[in-house]
């Protein structure tokens, strides 16, 4: 998170929400109860594979997902594209554009639905769609378990399990459930048999720290090297999310439950994916992991690939809300993102001006956690 201020917020989810808490709820608009993200920055979306094989680009990340408002999705989004803008050293005129983009791409996705952004794909979606098209088994072992052996080797990154807990991993994957989310590829037997070949804690990101995270590797089927027949599942403790849902609705009381419910509602290709379970007494929701699963990276970016990024990102986020909408809902919706507007400004002072105080917030708060990186890093030397 000391990386870069963009780092830092993708990283630091419970400060939004900590400045969503403390400002004045009235000056956002109130859309309809729908399962959002609730973690909406441009990382958390990237290109998904459904069942069949088929790639799109979707929502990619639930753990703060939630029946909320789905204006907080949009200006999550805002932030972290107006922070990847000033990370590349770009005027605040485009900020402003990009505040602008976003709100046009989100309309236009709200007025159908079933429109399909694939011709305004920016140059930063186009090189990760042709990667995840390439990738294979191969690419997805050795970024994650350093290695195409059926093994995954401990490491910094990787850690043992004790004897009751490899006994609970191969419980889990012994149930009819946990089958057939595995064998539920297109690629894959119905019948086939899942064995448990290797499993780890995981150390990995922001998310994941002080929860339960593992990675497991599973055979399927007698010919466990072809045909799709080995498998990187990814274990992880659900908790209770930051952000706020809606106060009349009946969301599940199970963390994982909730994850899972919002990605199919979200994200079908990977809600479909997904399964809810029981880890001893955690929560924990599984999915396989597929090579074809990737993050939008926007690091270095111009003025009109910003643009296009803002305008496209927005769109996905819009098909995904849309799609739980029908038409007059869309309609108010859409009616209702356009109050407040600005002179000279396209887009609705309530986002414009949500996206300059979280700047302002975060820009302090990542400051202060650099100086506290350093001094612990001067202590620990």
């Amino acid at each position: 998170m000391a990386a870069s201020a963009q780092a830092y917020v993708r990283g630091n989810t419970l400060k939004f929400y900590e400045w969503l808490d403390t400002t004045d709820k009235s000056k956002i608009p109130q859309g309809p109860p729908i399962w959002i993200c609730g973690d909406c920055h441009s990382g958390n979306l990237g290109p998904l594979a459904d069942k069949d094989g088929n790639i799109d680009i979707q929502i990619r990340d639930f753990d703060q997902t939630v029946i909320g408002n789905p204006a907080h999705d949009l200006i999550r989004l805002g932030l972290s594209l107006a922070m990847a803008a000033r990370g590349s050293d770009l005027p605040g005129v485009t900020t402003a554009g990009m505040l602008e983009e976003i709100i046009i791409g989100y309309e236009k996705a709200l007025a159908d639905e079933h429109r399909h952004p694939r011709g305004t794909r920016p140059e930063c979606v186009q090189v990760v769609m042709r990667k995840a098209v390439a990738r294979s088994w191969e690419h997805l072992a050795k970024e994650r378990i350093e290695d195409t052996a059926p093994t995954i080797p401990l490491s910094k990154n990787f850690w043992p399990l004790s004897s009751k807990e490899r006994a609970e991993v191969e419980r889990l994957f012994a149930t009819e459930e946990a089958r057939r989310l595995v064998t539920s590829l297109q690629c894959r037997k119905n019948g086939a048999r899942v064995k448990v070949v290797d499993a780890a804690y995981w150390v990995k990101g922001c998310s994941s720290l002080g929860r339960l995270r593992l990675a497991v590797l599973l055979s399927v089927g007698r010919h466990s090297r072809k045909n799709g027949g080995l498998c990187l599942i990814d274990i992880k403790e659900a908790v209770k999310a930051a952000a706020p849902r809606h106060a009349d609705a009946a969301m599940p009381r199970d963390n994982a439950v909730r994850v899972t419910q919002g990605a199919r509602h979200l994200s079908p290709a990977l809600g479909d994916r997904m399964l809810a379970a029981r880890f001893f007494d955690r929560s924990v929701f599984l999915r396989e992991l597929l090579p074809q699963d990737l993050k939008v990276e926007i690091e270095e970016i111009g003025q009109k690939e910003a643009m296009k990024a803002a305008r496209y990102l927005a769109s996905v986020v819009g098909k995904a809300h849309a799609r739980q909408m029908d038409a007059a809902t869309r309609a108010t919706w859409r009616e209702e993102l356009q109050r407040s507007g600005m002179a000279n400004l396209d887009a609705p002072s309530w986002l414009w001006s949500s996206v300059v105080a979280l700047i302002a917030s975060h820009e302090e708060a990542y400051l202060e956690h650099c100086r506290r990186y350093a001094a612990d890093t001067l202590l620990a030397a």
